[in-house]
C-alpha cells in the first residue's frame, strides 16, 4: 500500500531488526498505523509475509528484508536495499536478540556466547552498516535494544544480562562520539514485556506489559530528546534506584525475585 499525505511522525522510513515476533513486530505495525513505510528484518520469512499481509490496510506500509544479523555482509547489502526501495532510512531500530536462562549451577559458555553473538554483534554489525550512510549525508538516528536486566545482575540471567549491559554502555560510547555528527543514539531499556521470549519465564515479572502498550512507549521516546528510554516507569525507577545500593544490599534485594 503506497503511503497519501505527510505522516503525522516526523519519519519516512524506519528499519526495526527482529521484527517478527514481540516487540519488534508491535512497534513495525504501530508506525505503519501512523502512516510510516517500516522495513522489517527478521529470520522467519512466513513470519514476515504475515507481518506484511496484517499491514495491507494500515496508512503506512511493511516490506519484508529476511535478513540473519549475525551475518555481517547479508546486513550491510540489506540497509542498501532499503534505501533503494523505500529510500534514507531516518530511524534504525535495532531489536533483534534472544534470552536464554541459565541456571548456574549448569553454566554453559556455549549459551553466554550465543546470546552475546546474537545481543551484541548482530547489533554491532548493523551500526556498522548504517553508519557507512549516515556519515555520508551528516545525519541519522539508532535506537539500541537492551533491557533493564543490563543495569545489574538478576538471577539467571547471567549471559543475557551481560549482552544487554555491554549494549548499554555501547549505546553510551556512541553517543558521545557521534553527537558532533549529527547522528543520534539512543538506548532501550524495557523491564518485562509479554513476548515469545518472557512467556518461558516460570518466575513473577513485576510490572508485566503487553508489547503493543510498548511500541507506543517507544515511538513516543524515539521523538523526544531522552537518552534512555525505559520503562515501565515504576519498575524502571526500582531498577534504577538498585542499581545505586551497595552489592550487599542489592543482593539481599535481589534474591527476592528467586
Amino acid at each position: 500500500m503506497t503511503i497519501t499525505g505527510v505522516p503525522k511522525l516526523p519519519w519516512k522510513c524506519v528499519w526495526i531488526t527482529g521484527a517478527s515476533q514481540g516487540i519488534g513486530r508491535a512497534l513495525a505495525l504501530e508506525l505503519a498505523k501512523q502512516g510510516i513505510n517500516v522495513a522489517a528484518s527478521a529470520r522467519s520469512v512466513e513470519r514476515l509475509k504475515i507481518l506484511e499481509q496484517e499491514a495491507s490496510s494500515l496508512a503506512g506500509n511493511i516490506k519484508s528484508y529476511p535478513l540473519d544479523v549475525l551475518q555481517k555482509d547479508a546486513v550491510a547489502e540489506t540497509v542498501k536495499n532499503i534505501e533503494r526501495d523505500l529510500g534514507e532510512i531516518d530511524v534504525a531500530v535495532l531489536n533483534a536478540g534472544t534470552y536464554i536462562p541459565i541456571e548456574a549451577t549448569e553454566f554453559s559458555s556455549e549459551l553466554v556466547r550465543g546470546q552475546l553473538e546474537l545481543n551484541v554483534m548482530g547489533v554491532c554489525h548493523g551500526i556498522e552498516a548504517l553508519l557507512k550512510t549516515f556519515l555520508k549525508r551528516n545525519k541519522g538516528h539508532i535506537a539500541i535494544n537492551a533491557s533493564l536486566a543490563g543495569y545489574r545482575g538478576l538471577p539467571k540471567a547471567s549471559g543475557y544480562g551481560a549482552s544487554k549491559a555491554a549494549l548499554i554502555n555501547l549505546s553510551e560510547s556512541l553517543s558521545v562520539d557521534l553527537e558532533s555528527q549529527n547522528i543520534r543514539v539512543q538506548v532501550i531499556n524495557p523491564g518485562f514485556v509479554k513476548t515469545p521470549l518472557t512467556d518461558q519465564n516460570t518466575f513473577y515479572m513485576p510490572f508485566l506489559i503487553g508489547s503493543d502498550k510498548a511500541a507506543k512507549i517507544i515511538i513516543n521516546g524515539l521523538q523526544s530528546r531522552r537518552f534512555d528510554i525505559r520503562f515501565p516507569a515504576v519498575f524502571a525507577l526500582i531498577m534504577a534506584g538498585l542499581r545505586c545500593l551497595p552489592f550487599r544490599l542489592y543482593k539481599f534485594f535481589v534474591r527476592r525475585l528467586e
